[in-house]
């Protein structure tokens, strides 16, 4: 049940977006309670999430990823 700090970045991240199945936040919080490492990571991921949920920061819809895309494909 012992994940490596690799691994537990890996859950904090999938976590933040709500990818992560109960069984990985299980091993996560595990981990997290023996790592000063990770527990560091993971309290600066919530930090960053945080403000950019205040920033009001969204991702770029599926259109607009291809046509960014399609830019970038003509520019070279």
């Amino acid at each position: 049940m012992k994940i490596s700090c690799k691994e537990a970045s890996s859950i904090c991240d999938k976590s933040q977006y709500k990818e992560a199945s109960w069984w990985d936040i299980l091993k996560l919080r595990i981990h997290l309670s023996y790592c000063k490492v990770c527990r560091g990571y993971s309290k600066k991921n919530s930090e960053l999430t945080s403000l950019c949920d205040r920033a009001g920061l969204t991702m770029l819809s599926e259109d607009d990823k291809e046509k960014m895309k399609q830019d970038l494909e003509e520019k070279l």
